[in-house]
C-alpha cells in the first residue's frame, strides 16, 4: 500500500511530535524537578479543558461549575487510598486493615463512572435552563460541592475538613509505584527517572486518549447532534433529535474527564483540600477553552496549557516588579493582575480564541459570501 506524501509528512511529523513530548520531561528534568511537575499539571488542566469543551463547545452549555467533578474524583481516591476512614471508622479498619490500594485500571473506572453519576444528577434539574441561568445553576452547583467538603467533619469526619486528606497513595502500575523514581539500566551506567516525570508520562497517555475520544465523538452522530443543539435547540428538537437525553450525555461525558483528572490529581499531589476546588478554578478552566477556540480540539489544548504555564511564568515577572516597589505591591494579587491582562489582550487580539474552528475564521465580506452563493442560492 502506498503512502501519498501528505499523509507521509503528517505521519513524519506525528511521529517527531510524540519523541519530543517524551524525551522533553528527560531533558527538562536536568534542570529541576519543578519544571516538569509544571509540566505535568499542564496536561492535567489539558484533560479538564478537554472535558468541558464537551459540554460548552460542542453541546454549547454554559458550565461554570465543572470544577465540582475534578473534586468528586479527587476525594473519591483520597477516602479510598489514604488512612483516613480506617482511622475514623472501626469497621472500615476491621474490613480493610491494610487498607484499599487500588491499581490504575480500578481507580480511572471508578472515578470516571462516579463523576458521571454526578455530571447527570447535575444535569438532570438543569435541562430546560440556557444562558445565564444555566450558568448561574452549575456555578452553584460547584460551590456547593466544594463548601460540602469543607463543612463535612462534623458530627462525623468524612472529608477532614478544611484540613483536607493526606497520606493518599500513588499510582500503582502492575505493582510499581509512580511514587519512587525508576531506575533503568544502560550500557554505561543505571539511568534515573523521577517519579514526576513517570506521572508526566501518565497524563500524557490519559490526554491522547481523550484527544482521540473527542475527535471520535465529534464525528460522531452524537457529536453532530450536540452541535445541532448548540445552534439551534428547538430545530434540532423538530428534526427529531432527542434533546433531554443528548444534554445528559453531554454533561455526563464531560464529567469524565473531569473525574478522571481529579483521580490523578488526588494521587500526584498526595494530599487534597477544598482550596484545591474554587471558584478561581472554574473560571479558569472555562477560559481555557474559550481563549484556545470553543469546539476546536487544538486550540482547547493550545488554550489549557497557555493558561496553566502562565502562571508560572509570570511568577518571575511579579516578583521583579515588587522589588522595583520596594515590596509594596503584593507579588500573588500583581501575578493575576498580570494574567487578567494578558487574558483581555489576548481576546481583544483573537476575539474568536487563538485557534477557532475553520468555519469560525471564515471571512465575514459580504463580497464573497455573494460570490459563494449561485444564482439558485440568492433570496
Amino acid at each position: 500500500m502506498t503512502v501519498l506524501p501528505s499523509k507521509r509528512a503528517h505521519l513524519v511529523a506525528f511521529m517527531l511530535a510524540a519523541a519530543a513530548l517524551l524525551l522533553l520531561p528527560l531533558l527538562v528534568q536536568q534542570i529541576g524537578s519543578g519544571w516538569v511537575r509544571i509540566m505535568a499539571t499542564a496536561l492535567l488542566y489539558v484533560l479538564l479543558a478537554l472535558g468541558l469543551n464537551i459540554v460548552v463547545g460542542y453541546a454549547g452549555l454554559l458550565d461554570l461549575g465543572f470544577v465540582a467533578f475534578y473534586a468528586v474524583g479527587a476525594y473519591m481516591v483520597a477516602l479510598l487510598t489514604s488512612p483516613h476512614l480506617a482511622e475514623q471508622f472501626a469497621w472500615f479498619a476491621q474490613h480493610f486493615p491494610q487498607g484499599i490500594h487500588s491499581p490504575l485500571w480500578v481507580v480511572i473506572p471508578a472515578a470516571a463512572l462516579l463523576a458521571a453519576l454526578a455530571g447527570v444528577l447535575l444535569g438532570m434539574p438543569v435541562l430546560k435552563l440556557r444562558g445565564d441561568y444555566l450558568a448561574i445553576v452549575t456555578l452553584g452547583f460547584g460551590e456547593i460541592i466544594r463548601v460540602f467538603m469543607n463543612n463535612l467533619e462534623h458530627p462525623v469526619n468524612i472529608t477532614n475538613g478544611p484540613r483536607g486528606l493526606d497520606r493518599v497513595d500513588p499510582v500503582t502500575f502492575f505493582g510499581f509505584s509512580l511514587g519512587r523514581p525508576l531506575d533503568v539500566p544502560m550500557p554505561w551506567g543505571d539511568a534515573r527517572v523521577a517519579s514526576v516525570t513517570l506521572y508526566y508520562w501518565l497524563f500524557l497517555a490519559l490526554v491522547l486518549v481523550s484527544v482521540v475520544l473527542c475527535r471520535r465523538l465529534e464525528d460522531s452522530r452524537i457529536g453532530r447532534a450536540w452541535m445541532a443543539i448548540r445552534e439551534d435547540e428547538i430545530a434540532a428538537r423538530a428534526m427529531g433529535i432527542n434533546t433531554r437525553d443528548m444534554k445528559l450525555l453531554a454533561f455526563g461525558m464531560g464529567a469524565t474527564f473531569g473525574g478522571v483528572a481529579g483521580a490523578m490529581f488526588a494521587s500526584f499531589q498526595g494530599f487534597v483540600s477544598p482550596e484545591s476546588f474554587s471558584l478561581m478554578e472554574s473560571v479558569m478552566i472555562v477560559a481555557m477553552v474559550v481563549l484556545g477556540g470553543l469546539g476546536h480540539l487544538p486550540g482547547v489544548i493550545l488554550g489549557a496549557l497557555l493558561l496553566a504555564a502562565l502562571p508560572e511564568v509570570l511568577r518571575y515577572v511579579a516578583g521583579d516588579i515588587q522589588n522595583l516597589t520596594d515590596g509594596r505591591i503584593d507579588a500573588a494579587i500583581l501575578r493575576q493582575l498580570l494574567i487578567a491582562v494578558a487574558m483581555i489582550v489576548i481576546m481583544l487580539i483573537r476575539p474568536r480564541g487563538l485557534w477557532p474552528t475553520p468555519e469560525h475564521g471564515r471571512s465575514a465580506d459580504p463580497q464573497e459570501a455573494h460570490l459563494d452563493s449561485g444564482p439558485g442560492q440568492r433570496a
